[in-house]
């Protein structure tokens, strides 16, 4: 049986999508190489849209395509009434996702890799433990509609996450970062660098006190800002209600300093391919310009709801219908180097990061965190670690007023570009 031909002739609108996956992983817990595996999935997604309503079902298990076909019907009897219409081909930039070198990586060269992660970490700080991930992946994506888009690409998603625990009598010390990239990086070690000049930095322990002061985020620090707006511009929390940012688009919502964009075009990141999951070319979205709201990220169904067109944010996995997601965000530099921003500050703090990001009510944009890596800035200079600090505050009322923004600007956490940012104060609260 051929699934699309039969939908086609049954449903107003059809939209077939095969996914496959080979995923390679090596874990190292504690130091100590712990597990290698290799996994293989591959299944096919069905999309209907019948009598005005969403369909959607998926298996990985094709030996009985009739079952798919009427599972498919069934769904759409109940589904979500949308006025969402599959794109017809559209061609898409010239974007390079795939790299033969990843595809290739086997688990001795991934386990090469995670000693050398260990070698650069422990030639800082010997006694930490450090738990590695290390994963290569070679995806295939194939999609048709019924309105004539044939989409056939691969990436080769490579990442590395790093947890690391330093433990010296009741101090506990903890860092976690993630790279992520589609193209071969030969510096791939540069990710282990930063963490181990973290380590470096953090020996020496300095008091601070409770109150407002001077706050400069580091670029993995800023994910503490970065997340509630991932949240507000989400096309289906604004759709949903539930958005802070609905109505103010070409509203001043931040600082003129910060402009900050989505873009699934960049060769070689983490979030790039020519199409996102639903055969919408990839572009470069401008979120916020000089400050002033611009644009939401929607997938098709939210746009449909929205009455506006997809930004390409279409993002899904086997089992699970597309939604809205980022792809590779970015934060605009600014003007000022790292060095001077730290240099103006006489009594503030340098925060590199913070645990618990993601928990909360963070759609509202507040966030209450604990800093689990920050230094203490005094008379321009970093002169220590602080511990046992505390910060709370909501990124639609501190990026109002931002200080600097730095030349510099870092990936971290796989998809996300960001400079170092400055702010005049915000509330600190230390177990004094």
């Amino acid at each position: 049986m051929d699934i699309f031909e039969e939908l086609t002739a049954q449903a107003d609108q059809v939209e077939v999508t095969n996914l496959q996956n080979e995923a390679t992983t090596v874990e190292f817990e504690a130091n100590k190489l712990k597990a290698s595996r290799v996994e293989q999935t591959s299944g096919m997604a069905v999309r209907l849209v019948k009598d005005g309503r969403l369909g959607f079902t998926a298996s990985s298990d094709m030996r009985q395509p009739e079952r798919l076909v009427e599972n498919a019907l069934q769904s759409a009897r109940f589904g979500d009434p949308v006025s969402l219409v599959f794109p017809a081909p559209r061609p898409p930039e010239d974007v390079q996702s795939y790299d033969r070198r990843i595809a290739e990586l086997s688990v001795s060269s991934l386990v090469e890799i995670g000693f050398d992660i260990l070698e650069v970490i422990h030639a800082v700080e010997p006694q930490a433990l450090v738990n590695l991930a290390l994963q290569r992946n070679t995806q295939h994506f194939a999609l048709q509609n019924q309105a004539g888009a044939k989409i056939d690409f691969q990436r080769s998603p490579f990442s590395i996450s790093a947890e690391i625990t330093r433990i010296e009598g009741d101090d506990v010390l903890m860092l976690f970062d993630m790279m992520g990239v589609t193209q071969w990086e030969d510096d791939y070690l540069d990710f282990a660098r930063r963490l181990a000049d973290k380590l470096e930095k953090a020996r020496i322990l300095v008091p601070i006190h409770s109150g407002k002061m001077p706050v400069i985020f580091s670029p993995a620090g800023g994910l503490v800002l970065g997340v509630p707006l991932m949240e507000g511009v989400n096309g289906k929390n604004v759709y949903t209600g539930v958005s802070p940012l609905i109505g103010k688009i070409d509203t001043q919502i931040f600082d003129e300093k910060i402009t900050v964009v989505d873009d699934g075009t960049l060769d070689g990141r983490f979030g790039s391919s020519p199409y996102d999951d639903e055969g919408v070319p990839h572009q470069r979205t401008t979120i916020i310009e000089q400050g002033v709201l611009k644009n939401f990220l929607y997938d098709l169904k939210t746009a449909a709801q929205a009455g506006v067109q997809s930004t390409g944010n279409g993002t899904r996995g086997l089992f699970t219908p597309p939604r809205p997601e980022p792809t590779n965000l970015l934060f605009a530099a600014g003007n000022i180097p790292i060095s001077e921003m730290i240099a103006s500050v006489k009594d503030g703090l340098l925060i590199e990061d913070v645990l618990g990001i993601g928990q909360g009510n963070v759609i509202s944009g507040a966030f209450s965190n604990p800093i689990s890596l920050a230094f203490k800035i005094e008379d321009g200079k970093l002169v220590g670690r602080v511990k046992n600090a505390t910060i709370a505050d909501n990124i639609y009322d501190l990026l109002k007023n931002v200080t600097a923004v730095s030349q510099e600007r870092q990936w971290v956490y796989q998809s996300l570009c960001m400079p170092y940012i400055m702010l005049p104060e915000m509330n600190v609260i230390a177990q004094e």
